[in-house]
């Protein structure tokens, strides 16, 4: 994995606007409905190609294929792996927003047709089709060599995640659930790392799920679950070194009040024992900002990576480089200028349709989060 040895490297979360017809073609086939297979394919092949030739005119180093051939960031897997059927409904909605039903009420109106019911786990998990997750490492490596990037990497689902949002209806336990989960993840996990790209495992779990699954528990038994889901990502990646993955921690990539989200402190000497190297985290949005000033409390070991997010991916405002530039020092400051780079907050599309910035500012704001970087480089190697 690249770091910052002479600059702040820039990244970003994952996933990236999609084009419409591209959409169109990923709900088809997520709801089951006819579509021209071989089309998908082609226009998954080609956005990738253009969104990595985007992203470094943009000024991003790291890159992905933005996700293109998925979806949502836990749902694609209902395609890869064997043992998820008939759906079940989460059973659960975020305190946040239980708190204020008239909010909750105008969101279910407008709601994502991705975020219907989703298929629940109804028998034995295991690797069912590995095609799909060939297509994508492909169509990266094409794309990588043509526009040719600093770094790149492809995000995967935890284990966690995938049993908050995939029900367990086989399994006689929540741990044995995750375990095989765990046991079924390893084989993606090891062929994104052996195909030469960085692993980034989508972590939500360790720090969203507070207050969606298990709002109902103390902070004592929360963090033992994250204890419990940290050990299963460790196990799924025994064999992949640490400098070769990062995680993403995630309070739920939604524009609501936030106001139930366990505070950064109260997880992070969890989330340090964490095999990745690098953390990417939310820093940017207005309940996450002020936590940097935690972290110089924080016993963060000397081998990790902070990747903050300095740019809010649920607002429309396009952040000031300038902004970026005191965001990224404030870290810099806290473990070093080499063990920083610059990223989002969370995904600019984390489900395909209705995304939370529109597609064309999502752009601006990486193009301002590039910027950013750059002058925050020119303060901290004083050039």
């Amino acid at each position: 994995m690249k770091t910052s040895t002479d600059r702040i490297l820039t990244t970003h979360v994952g996933s990236l606007p999609r084009p419409d017809d591209l959409v169109d073609l990923l709900m088809a086939q997520d709801a089951a409905e006819p579509h021209e297979a071989a089309l998908l394919a082609k226009r998954v092949r080609e956005s990738v190609a253009e969104t990595v030739v985007r992203q470094v005119e943009t000024g991003i180093d790291v890159v992905s294929d933005g996700e293109m051939g998925k979806v949502s960031y836990v749902n694609y897997l209902k395609h890869r792996l064997a043992g998820f059927g008939e759906p079940a409904p989460l059973e659960w909605t975020p305190a946040d927003l239980l708190a204020h039903p008239g909010f909750l009420a105008s969101r279910r109106q407008g709601s994502n047709p991705v975020r219907r019911d989703p298929p629940a786990c109804r028998g034995p998990i295991a690797v069912q089709d590995r095609a799909p997750l060939e297509a994508d490492l492909a169509n990266l490596r094409a794309a990588c060599a043509r526009a040719k990037p600093v770094d790149a990497f492809v995000p995967a689902a935890s284990p966690g995640v995938v049993a908050i949002f995939m029900p367990n209806r086989h399994y006689p336990s929540e741990d044995a659930y995750v375990a095989a989960l765990a046991a079924a993840m390893q084989e993606e996990y090891e062929a994104i790392w052996k195909a030469g790209f960085v692993l980034q495992i989508d972590c939500p779990d360790l720090a969203m799920s507070r207050h969606l699954a298990y709002q109902g528990l103390s902070l004592a038994e929360f963090r033992r679950i994250a204890a419990r889901n940290v050990e299963a990502i460790n196990h799924a990646t025994r064999n992949i070194p640490p400098d070769a993955m990062r995680m993403h921690l995630c309070w739920g990539n939604y524009a609501g009040p936030h106001t139930h989200d366990v505070p950064l402190k109260d997880v992070a000497d969890i989330v340090w024992t964490a095999r990745p190297q690098a953390v990417l985290f939310e820093a940017a949005n207005p309940r996450h900002a002020h936590e940097w000033e935690d972290l110089k409390a924080a016993r963060i070991p000397d081998d990790k990576i902070l990747v903050p997010g300095v740019i809010d991916t649920n607002t429309n405002h396009v952040e000031h480089p300038q902004l970026v530039a005191q965001r990224i020092r404030a870290f810099a400051d806290i473990v070093g200028r080499e063990r920083v780079m610059a990223g989002t907050d969370c995904g600019f599309g984390t489900f395909a349709k209705l995304p939370p910035v529109y597609p064309t500012i999502a752009w601006e704001k990486l193009k301002s989060l590039a910027a950013g970087a750059r002058l925050a480089s020119e303060r901290l190697w004083r050039r």
